[in-house]
């Protein structure tokens, strides 16, 4: 496995300086963030991305993520043209030495959370979601917002695109994935790029919108659309684990040659539909971390990973999620599940 960490940039207050000396840290996970979505990324851009990386001692593989704009998923008059500029940001990745592509077919919102402090006993503080707060907060009529909102729609924009999805429905948001998977999958293939679908988070329907990478039924689903190896998972542990329907070591171990990016982070499931993040050993959550590498490594899997949204701690302040200490802590530990596993299999490791 190659061993990752998400960065947002030059205006990312966790510096490129400080993620290449975390040990055994390959390289980079980031995107080009000033071009909306739908439209072409420049080869400057894409470049100057793996310049600062390389700069630095990190690779620049992995691009989480290139946008799918809603026009895509729900089918319109517009979505040829933007899925052809989805396959010339993949040739232009490809080029520039990309290997992997994270991405998400997620309805009008992202990640939700209800909340991004939580305190937590050791005076941590962490994303948390409690399924109540987010239901009563509808997001036509209410002057709140949540984590995950994309805030740019007025209320008659989010109006119409909830009231399109709740149209076409779950079956209508498949036929509109396979439609993009049978356009960009050959052109991934031709480039040598993996592209990577990210689960939905939470893994269940919000507000009436569908929601379709949620479970292990779901994913076999979609790998057999384009049963090409290109065609592939961000298997996210904490998005996934958040339903307490999902098996994880079971789904790992089964989907383990198609999951081409690993998202590690744990949570703790306090009812069902509710749960906090915490520190990424499985001994802190819910989640069988161990068990899901062992799983992987058992069945081949040899992928990019990153540890996934970590705690604040040591008074730390900086993108919710995102931090420095606590995601360094999580890919120290992550590193050291794969070596203790892949060295009590007759692994052995370059000095």
């Amino acid at each position: 496995m190659k061993l990752t960490f998400r960065w947002y940039g030059q205006n990312d207050p966790v510096t490129l300086d400080k993620i290449r000396q975390i040990p055994k840290m390959s390289g980079i996970v980031s995107a080009v963030y000033d071009v909306k979505p739908g439209e072409v990324w420049s080869n400057e851009s894409i470049l100057s991305l793996k310049s600062m990386a390389n700069e630095n001692g990190l690779e620049f593989e992995v691009v989480e993520s290139v946008p799918v704009p809603e026009e895509i998923k729900l089918g319109t008059k517009n979505a040829p043209r933007l899925i052809e500029n989805y396959c010339e940001n993949v040739r232009r990745l490809g080029k520039a030495g990309v290997k992997c592509i994270c991405y998400n077919f997620m309805p009008v919102f992202d990640w939700l959370r209800s909340e991004l402090e939580m305190k937590h006993k050791d005076g941590a503080n962490s994303l948390a979601y409690n399924e109540e707060t987010v239901l009563s907060l509808n997001p036509l009529t209410s002057s709140l917002s949540l984590p995950g909102w994309d805030e740019s729609y007025s209320k008659e924009e989010l109006s119409a695109l909830i009231e399109k999805y709740k149209k076409i429905g779950k079956e209508g948001l498949w036929k509109n994935l396979e439609v993009f998977l049978k356009a960009v999958i050959p052109v991934a293939n031709e480039c040598g790029v993996n592209m990577a679908i990210h689960p939905d988070d939470p893994p269940w329907d919000i507000f009436g919108l569908p929601r379709i990478i949620t479970n292990e039924e779901n994913l076999e689903r979609f790998l057999n659309i384009v049963p090409m190896k290109e065609n592939g998972l961000t298997f996210c542990t904490g998005s996934l684990g958040a339903s307490l329907d999902n098996d994880l070591v079971k789904m790992a171990g089964k989907f383990a040659n198609r999951i081409h990016f690993l998202h590690l982070r744990n949570i703790k499931i306090t009812a069902p539909r509710e749960f906090y993040e915490v520190g990424h050993p499985t001994e802190c959550g819910s989640i069988d971390m161990f068990g899901i590498v062992k799983a992987l490594v058992d069945n081949g899997f040899d992928g990019y990973v990153r540890p996934d949204h970590g705690r604040m701690i040591w008074g730390e302040h900086g993108r919710y999620g995102y931090g420095l200490f606590d995601r360094a802590l999580g890919a120290t530990y992550i590193a050291g599940l794969f070596e203790g596993i892949e060295k009590s299999q007759g692994v052995t490791y370059e000095k």
